[in-house]
């Protein structure tokens, strides 16, 4: 099953958006697509020339869109607001709580370059705080694809679903590799494989390179049970304890501050079902800087062989 795992081509994570968007757009009449001025970053422009009447050019005011894509939704609209990650919750988080969560709106807050990744724009544009602050707020769905495919099939399924919704997605290049035709469901798990000696959680980015991390531990005899957890929130918790109790060790790994993201999430599931020896590998509470993706991935510890290490770690405490 692992083995069966192979890169297909390498595109953007925005770009699936940018797809998905426009395929919802047709399916649904309703799907609008709002932006802070980033219509091109946001791969919108597809969306743009076959429904220019279903797009709103906000400008560089991403607290105005909020609450624009809010009053949309008491008119039946699905409005998608889009801009970098960064814009679209640390710079809008009180309108997003008061107009979005707390009224329940069926916004969909749409969030590129995200992470490390978006590389060379440095610390003020790399949000490593986002999935935390998003997840806090009830009611908010939080979701983390992981590659184009997949960010093509969660957009759609967001535009099918009822509610508030953060998507997370990036900005470089990045393995493709789940099907192109997949089903995408909002809070169930995805297995990747299946393994006895440890379950290793991965979200966005991270999860190809967990994919790796798996095959050189396979090669070392070190069974991995990998799943690829692409909702962060609803969490699929019947995954997590099913995985946890068979391996009995546990390995995290997110383009995010160490607090707060996914790992904290699976923790706290963890702690409460079935507690086990849990290696973290994220950012270690520290703000980013600029440089290439491969440079910061490297620097800041989110790379395949940090992963590997992570588990040797957590498995040397399980056998304690």
């Amino acid at each position: 099953m692992l083995q069966d795992i192979k890169i297909l081509n390498e595109k953007e994570t925005r770009g699936g958006f940018g797809e998905g968007i426009l395929e919802a757009g047709r399916r649904n009449p309703n799907v609008v697509a709002l932006t802070a001025d980033l219509a091109g970053s946001l791969k919108l422009n597809a969306f743009i020339k076959e429904f220019p009447d279903r797009f709103v050019q906000c400008g560089i005011a991403e607290a105005n869109m909020i609450g624009v894509a809010a009053g949309l939704t008491i008119g039946g609209k699905i409005p998608f607001t889009t801009t970098f990650a960064n814009f679209s919750t640390s710079r809008v988080y009180d309108q997003i709580r008061q107009s979005v969560a707390y009224s329940g709106k069926n916004v969909k807050i749409c969030a590129s370059h995200a992470g490390l990744t978006l590389g060379e724009d440095g610390a003020t544009h790399q949000v490593l705080e986002d999935i935390g602050m998003m997840k806090m707020l009830p009611g908010m769905t939080v979701i983390v694809p992981c590659d184009f495919n997949q960010t093509k099939a969660a957009t759609i399924a967001v535009a099918e679903y009822e509610g508030p919704v953060y998507l997370r997605f990036g900005r470089p290049k990045w393995p493709n590799f789940t099907a192109e035709d997949q089903k995408f469901e909002i809070g169930k798990a995805q297995v990747l494989a299946e393994g006895t000696d440890i379950s290793i959680f991965a979200c966005g980015h991270l999860v190809w390179l967990a994919v790796e991390a798996a095959k050189i531990l396979a090669e070392k005899g070190i069974s991995v049970d990998l799943i690829n957890m692409h909702t962060i929130k609803p969490l699929d918790e019947a995954a997590v304890i099913k995985s946890v109790k068979k391996t009995g060790c546990i390995v995290t790994a997110e383009e995010h501050q160490i607090n707060g993201g996914l790992g904290d999430s699976i923790a706290g599931v963890a702690s409460r079902e079935c507690p086990a020896p849990h290696e973290y590998v994220a950012v270690m509470d520290t703000f980013g800087e600029s440089g290439t993706p491969k440079q910061l991935l490297d620097k800041y510890g989110l790379t395949t062989a940090n992963i590997v290490a992570a588990a040797e770690k957590a498995l040397a405490r399980k056998k304690k």
